[in-house]
């Protein structure tokens, strides 16, 4: 704590390209971006603290806290870079995460291609086991086999091990066991268990979540050990948290034991960040929009609260499409993902067609504009050609941008192509990556039956602000928010998030036969776990807690999710099971199907710390002009040329103060670029409203 007691809160997120470091002294923030180090990522978070404790005028041992988010084991995922790891299963299901659910995410490709298993077929390994679709274990563990098969593991030199049985979700006893003896012979070796890591039924889904679980362990473990060893070298005397990807915190010891809840630690943050902003300003419909370095992430925010789902989809192979990538079944943030970020790399198809991502520069060796090595033309250096980055004053000047290299890069890759000239080449490829961004928010819009026009969107991330006014104009949105500190949104978001955790469980049951003190059974053994994590971070909290019992009718192959009440149910409460189940599918398909029995399949249970919301805040009329530092050349994509826009400092912008379009808005992280058709006031908290001219 400062000397003066001031709390001192530090949020830290790791990106593919930058490392985001936001650090709140009582409620004054500070913030800074380094490049990545994949080598050794801690390196990057030690160096962001001591850089950001600098400006702030602060020693590493006031800090409070420190919570920390990174992409680190999504990039495992993706890139095949986990311990040597072994699959112990029931007989007869060895092939199942190669089978996987037969369904084709590309129905008429002849030559379809499914993503290949984490763990291949001869690291998969058997035993002759059986628990019944009850959780009754029909056929016993014979332990001599079980020893010589963790002998077997044992010599083999695995590192990890992931188990999981069939219907383990409703017992674990026999996974207990198998786990245990392993142990017990080598108490060095990493062990995940399906019904711990997710314990919910359809065992693809599940085995492949505990595979992936398995997969990572050893790795975010060493990074974990180092990163809190090297933060305690440098005199931290704080806690250190993790956020997880259904947007709580949890401690380090539970990251350790379960990264895989860590997936898309990151991106929940900005999602939480978007979430908090909206509340601020009394939004029910909100767009978040969060570009970074290598992706773009797209999440519906309602009512103040990002949309959750408990399954999602790691490294799509196929055009982002869903179903090509691995699924993991833990609760999630559910946003769209795509490859569009400043160092998206940009190529030239057959068709001559310009193509955009997946692939990143990263930060090493980065966009060619950087100067570290880079030669392939990126979208970072499409903005630097089309002047939207200022090549002396990016990161706060702390890195110079060779515009020599872009055009170079530019030209050798995209504009010889196609016969066209530098500047051309930019815009056609900025075009293109802002079409795939508008293109996937606007499917994620449909699939949930939204229609955007009506909602506001909320950008942050570093490239998002450069980007974002475009795609309002793209999806026909009028208002656009771009909140202080937008370039280090997600780390800003960890420190707005509250200790939280998600515990899931399948637990099969009839309306036909409600069975009142079964569920009681249930609820409060999800109650149990959930605020175990919690106080493992929060000893003294009281967790909010919210129930979703995910139901469906008889024969259905999906669930439909139903909010309940946290008490004790008694066996007549069957009625209102089916009430608030009817409401919710008549809400969802526009009618009930009428003499059908209804099931309970799974159950979800979230507790959270308490939050303080933040306070209401109304929006600012324009006042003032804004004070221009000067002009520079911009391009301006729906006008078609390069236009002369006005250049103020965010810095200098008081409440009220506008400018219309074309504009650049500067900041040390960022820039907003304000497009001709649009107009920006300066809000009362520090957000940047930027709204279409004519609505304004």
């Amino acid at each position: 704590m400062a000397k003066d007691g001031k709390q001192i809160r530090v949020g830290a997120d790791i990106g593919g390209t930058f490392t985001d470091v936001a650090m709140e002294v009582g409620a004054t923030l500070h913030s800074i971006k380094v490049l990545t180090d994949y080598s050794f990522p801690e390196n990057a978070i030690v160096e962001g603290i001591r850089q950001v404790a600098e400006v702030a005028g602060v020693d590493l041992s006031e800090i409070d806290t420190i919570i920390h988010g990174t992409t680190l084991a999504t990039n495992a995922l993706i890139e095949r870079r986990g311990a040597k790891t072994a699959f112990i299963t029931t007989k007869g299901f060895r092939d199942v995460i190669e089978m996987r659910t037969e369904s084709r995410f590309e129905q008429y490709d002849l030559d379809i291609v499914l993503p290949a298993p984490l763990v291949s077929r001869n690291e998969r390994f058997v035993l002759d086991e059986r628990i019944g679709a009850d959780g009754s274990v029909l056929k016993a563990l014979d332990l001599s086999e079980v020893d010589a098969l963790c002998d077997r593991i044992v010599a083999a030199g695995y590192k990890s091990v992931a188990i999981g049985f069939i219907h383990s979700y409703l017992n674990g006893a026999h996974e207990k066991t198998v786990r245990d003896r392993l142990l017990a012979k080598n108490p060095d070796i990493s062990v995940s268990v399906s019904f711990e890591v997710s314990p919910q039924m359809r065992e693809f889904q599940r085995f492949n979540t505990v595979c992936a679980n398995a997969f990572v362990k050893p790795l975010m473990a060493s990074y974990l050990n180092r990163l809190v060893g090297r933060l305690t070298d440098e005199g931290t005397r704080c806690p250190i948290f993790m956020i997880h990807s259904g947007g709580g915190i949890i401690s380090v010891e539970s990251a350790i034991e379960f990264p895989v809840r860590l997936l898309e630690s990151g991106p929940a943050g900005g999602a939480i960040f978007a979430a908090h902003i909206a509340s601020s300003y009394g939004l029910d419909q909100v767009l978040s929009y969060d570009m970074g370095g290598t992706t773009a992430k797209i999440c519906l925010i309602e009512k103040q609260t990002p949309k959750t789902s408990k399954t999602f989809e790691v490294a799509r192979t196929w055009r982002f499409k869903k179903g090509s990538g691995m699924p993991i079944s833990i609760p999630v943030i559910e946003m769209v993902e795509i490859g569009a970020g400043g160092g998206s790399i940009a190529t030239v198809d057959s068709m001559r067609q310009i193509r955009v991502g997946p692939h990143s520069a990263g930060s090493e060796p980065g966009p060619a504009c950087y100067g570290r090595g880079g030669k392939n033309p990126t979208v970072t250096d499409a903005d630097l050609i089309l002047g939207r980055l200022d090549p002396d004053e990016f990161a706060g000047g702390a890195m110079k941008l060779d515009r020599c290299a872009s055009d170079k890069a530019m030209d050798q890759d995209v504009a010889s192509k196609l016969e066209t000239n530098v500047a051309t080449a930019a815009y056609g490829l900025s075009e293109v990556v802002d079409e795939n961004m508008s293109n996937a928010a606007r499917m994620h819009a449909v699939e949930n039956g939204k229609e955007l026009s009506e909602f506001t969107m909320i950008a942050f991330g570093g490239a998002a602000p450069i980007h974002a006014a475009r795609l309002c104009e793209k999806l026909g949105m009028s208002d656009l928010l771009i909140p202080p500190g937008a370039g280090v949104g997600s780390a800003i978001g960890f420190l707005r998030a509250p200790f939280g955790f998600e515990s899931v469980r399948s637990a099969y049951s009839r309306l036909s036969r409600f069975e009142a003190k079964a569920i009681n059974t249930t609820i409060s053994d999800l109650i149990a776990e959930a605020t175990s994590f919690v106080r493992s971070g929060a000893p003294d909290a009281e967790p909010g807690l919210e129930c979703t019992a995910y139901m469906r009718y008889v024969g259905q192959g999906w669930e439909v999710p139903v909010t309940i009440e946290v008490r004790d149910y008694i066996d007549s409460d069957g009625a209102l099971f089916r009430k608030l189940f009817d409401e919710q599918y008549e809400q969802f398909f526009g009618r009930v199907i009428d003499g059908l029995d209804v099931e309970i399949v799974s159950w979800s249970l979230r507790a959270t710390s308490k939050v303080i919301p933040p306070e209401r805040i109304g929006k600012t009329a324009k006042g003032a002009a804004a004070e221009v530092r000067g002009t520079r050349e911009i391009f301006d994509v729906q006008e078609g040329n390069f236009q002369s826009a006005a250049i103020v400092s965010r810095n200098d912008m008081k409440p009220g103060d506008w400018v219309a379009g074309p504009a650049v808005i500067t900041e040390r992280e960022t820039s907003t670029i304000i497009t001709a058709s649009r107009e920006v006031v300066m809000q009362s908290d520090g957000c940047l409203l930027v709204r279409a001219k004519q609505a304004a």
